[in-house]
């Protein structure tokens, strides 16, 4: 399977005033095999969720807690230097190939991953760690469906294929975006406010939610005969398609979800 090459940058952090300083820096994957670039997660950077600033809610006292929690995740930087983050990803590669010893975090062997490079560590700027954790949180709680997408073991499939690390870390940012996680104190879209109802009913809500996207997205690759460069119009329709289940009316857990089954198929 055929990978780009690139890096990503982006930060996040908090200003004076307590605001959560939205992501500005996607993923960018360079492909030198089809001669052009393209902008993985790049549709995400522009002012286009639809929101209304004068809308205005009471968050539950466990809303807001657990919104709090999720909104302080999207904070903590991924740092090489870290003994806890090291082991976080030395456990993602053990999940992913249990049968085959890692010869250090910094090794030709990411790529098979789809890393962009042999370090993996430069992909989680635009994300920070929460990337890692939902990597992790997918191939621990739903093996079976995490397997099926790094192997890209359904469907016929393009000749440039998507690269798999590098595409869970724009779900990531792009989930992020859609629900407006970075507003402080709480979200102002539609799929945001709807989201926390879900978050009500379980905190892992975010990490559950990053698992059907991710389903759901290499199901729309597969719908759309996707390839490399599509990657993007892909990412959007998956989005689009989020969008309108959060806002069905009998949705009240994160199971309702029509695409929840999809982790299970």
């Amino acid at each position: 399977m055929k990978r780009g090459k690139g890096e990503k940058k982006g930060t996040k952090s908090r200003d004076s005033s307590g605001q959560v300083v939205p992501l500005t820096e996607p993923v960018v994957i360079p492909t030198a095999t089809v001669g052009t670039r393209s902008w993985i997660g790049g549709l995400f950077t522009r002012s286009s969720r639809r929101q209304d600033k004068s809308l205005d809610y009471t968050l539950s006292p466990l809303q807001e807690e657990r919104l709090q929690r999720l909104q302080d995740r999207l904070l903590v930087p991924f740092d090489e230097t870290s003994p806890d983050h090291q082991e976080s990803l030395k456990a993602l590669w053990n999940v992913a190939f249990p049968n085959v010893n890692l010869t250090g975090l910094v090794t030709e062997q990411w790529k098979e991953m789809g890393w962009q490079g042999p370090n993996p560590s430069t992909d989680f700027r635009g994300c920070g760690f929460i990337g890692l954790e939902n990597l992790l949180f997918s191939a621990r709680v739903y093996p079976v469906c995490f397997r099926r997408l790094l192997l890209k073991q359904r469907g016929d499939r393009a000749k440039w294929e998507y690269p798999f690390a590098v595409a869970g870390i724009n779900i990531s940012f792009m989930l992020i975006q859609m629900l407006d996680l970075q507003n402080a104190p709480k979200p102002k879209c539609l799929p945001g406010m709807n989201f926390l109802k879900l978050l009500e009913e379980d905190e892992n809500a975010f990490d559950v939610l990053y698992c059907i996207a991710f389903a759901m997205m290499d199901a729309q690759w597969l719908a759309m005969h996707a390839s490399y460069m599509e990657f993007n119009e892909v990412l959007q329709a998956t989005r689009n398609q989020l969008e309108r289940e959060l806002s069905l009316d009998d949705i009240h857990r994160i199971q309702d979800l029509p695409a929840y089954n999809l982790l299970f198929q």
